[in-house]
């Protein structure tokens, strides 16, 4: 079990203006990194300081050294041309991706300046790069691996809910990660399990999907991962909790908000990775000559809290096996 982390905020461009002049005149080149986020300040904060804590690890200093121009799509996918536009226009060193859904956007607007994925679902499926050891292009980056998570999660709900037959999978269409779906119904096939499907990419979009699963009446619902989902996870957790349904998602973040269990990668964790990748660039390397890089643990949170609350009685055993408990 590990203690809930708070992070305060994040340092702006405005704050870090003043240091960066100081830099400048002192005849220190002042990096720029872009970074391009799917969905608040408020709700990616937790996370995206990983990138800020990489840096720092390996001898940047926010002001010093760099800059972070950060940009928020806010859940709204149709902002992200204009987004990775801004950047381009600051002419920035390079662009760390929080959100696979803002790839194609940025792809678009440069093919000069290094780009860094940071979550990445299926990189060369989905045409991104060309191969993970030998991207090519601009692009380098981290990538998930859902494919195997996503038959993991179905595995952890049959052990804790041994008469399911049923699961809802909430997935957003527009997203990159919708090829998730593919995976996730052989899994299901194999497990002898009905998989739901239902399509969100707004709030209205995901109340509407969960009446559907309350409807269909399944026994439990996984969610895809996805920018507007994170920015919504909340409302997630309190839809699922008045239905009494155990939810099983990719990262801790929607299950410290109330979600009941996650297993996958940890988002922060990619984020600090990614300054690694950074700091390669900044001393002469290219992106296509960076292999993507891939996760070698997962992680599992339980909400004990949130499981009672839905009258879900896990077993010792399956909470001694938990990377964190949060009660």
């Amino acid at each position: 079990m590990r203690r809930r982390e708070f992070i305060t905020a994040i340092a702006t461009t405005a704050a870090a203006w003043p240091f960066a002049a100081r830099a400048q005149q002192g005849g220190q080149k002042l990096r720029r990194i872009g970074h391009l986020i799917g969905g608040t300040q408020a709700g990616t904060s937790r996370v995206s300081v990983g990138l800020i804590e990489g840096l720092r690890e390996l001898g940047y200093i926010e002001g010093r050294d760099y800059i972070v121009e950060y940009r928020y799509a806010e859940g709204h996918y149709d902002r992200f041309p204009d987004l990775a536009a801004e950047l381009v226009r600051l002419n920035v060193d390079v662009v760390v991706l929080g959100t696979p859904a803002a790839i194609s956007a940025m792809r678009k607007a440069t093919s000069t300046i290094p780009i860094i994925m940071a979550v990445v679902s299926d990189p060369v499926g989905n045409g991104f790069v060309s191969s993970l050891a030998r991207p090519g292009g601009n692009i380098t980056g981290l990538a998930t691996s859902d494919e195997i998570t996503i038959a993991k999660q179905i595995e952890l709900l049959s052990e804790i809910l041994p008469k399911l037959s049923r699961v809802g999978i909430l997935v957003n269409p527009d997203s990159p990660t919708v090829r998730n779906l593919v995976t996730a119904r052989a899994a299901a096939r194999q497990a002898a399990i009905e998989l739901w499907q239902a399509n969100a990419r707004n709030a209205d979009e995901i109340d509407a999907a969960f009446v559907k699963f309350s409807q269909e009446r399944v026994q439990a619902a996984i969610v895809i991962p996805d920018a507007v989902f994170a920015l919504h996870r909340r409302r997630i957790a309190e839809l699922a909790m008045k239905d009494r349904l155990p939810t099983m998602f990719a990262n801790r973040e929607y299950v410290v908000d109330g979600g009941t269990l996650s297993y996958g990668q940890d988002i922060k964790y990619f984020l600090r990775r990614s300054a690694v990748l950074v700091d390669k660039i900044f001393k002469g390397a290219k992106p296509a000559d960076l292999p993507i890089e891939q996760p070698t643990r997962f992680f599992l949170t339980v909400n004990l809290k949130t499981a009672k609350a839905i009258g879900l009685d896990l077993p010792e055993s399956f909470l001694l096996r938990a990377d964190e408990v949060i009660e």
